[in-house]
């Protein structure tokens, strides 16, 4: 019975392999629902124990959650997008992609999963660890209460996100320019400087 697991085992591991030997490894392709179960499985076995029990700290109200909204949009929407889609040319990029975080995949874990996701990063993705070790930060609590209203945003809120999300060196530039003319500047921003670099 033993000799007939093997050989399964190795049988599907060769097949797997051919399969992605044939296909390639870009980070192009869209994960394959195989590997996607086996991402979310992988993921929560992946964190300690007393992580899932962890209890949000921070109480949602309207502060909080502006500077959540801020600090989502300055660092986390270049790969996420402001909406939590991970649409992005940065998120579309990586392999696997960023998940929707609006969706069940995020959504369905708990706040203590997800504070330490973003504390500690998740290995062999693009997610990094940004949290300090041992740290208790009390901006990745704020961070997880606006990860729950990702599915609720408002037009409002996306609009005011674009306002927060880092500026390119051009658009920097170009904002310079339209300052200095509003301020009696001589000549106004040229028709090549209102270009936006996306």
């Amino acid at each position: 019975m033993l000799l007939i697991v093997v050989l399964m085992v190795s049988l599907g591991l060769v097949l797997a392999g051919r399969y992605l030997l044939s296909r390639g490894l870009s980070a192009r392709d869209e994960p394959s629902a195989v590997e996607e179960f086996f991402a979310n499985r992988v993921r929560r076995l992946a964190m300690p124990g007393g992580a899932q029990d962890a209890k949000n700290p921070v109480i949602a109200n309207s502060d909080v959650m502006s500077e959540a909204m801020a600090h989502f949009a300055d660092h986390c929407a270049f790969c996420h997008a402001n909406d939590g889609s991970g649409s992005t040319p940065i998120g579309k990029g990586l392999y696997p992609k960023p998940p929707d975080m609006r969706l069940a995949q995020t959504q369905s874990l708990s706040d203590g999963e997800i504070f330490y996701i973003i504390q500690n990063g998740v290995r062999l993705t693009g997610m990094p660890a940004f949290g300090q070790p041992g740290k208790d930060d009390e901006d990745s609590w704020k961070l997880v209460r606006f990860i729950r209203h990702l599915p609720s945003l408002t037009p409002e809120e996306l609009e005011r996100m674009k306002e927060l999300n880092p500026k390119t060196p051009d658009e920097l530039r170009e904002e310079e320019e339209v300052q200095k003319f509003l301020q009696g500047g001589d000549t106004p921003p040229t028709e090549q400087n209102h270009k936006h670099h996306h």
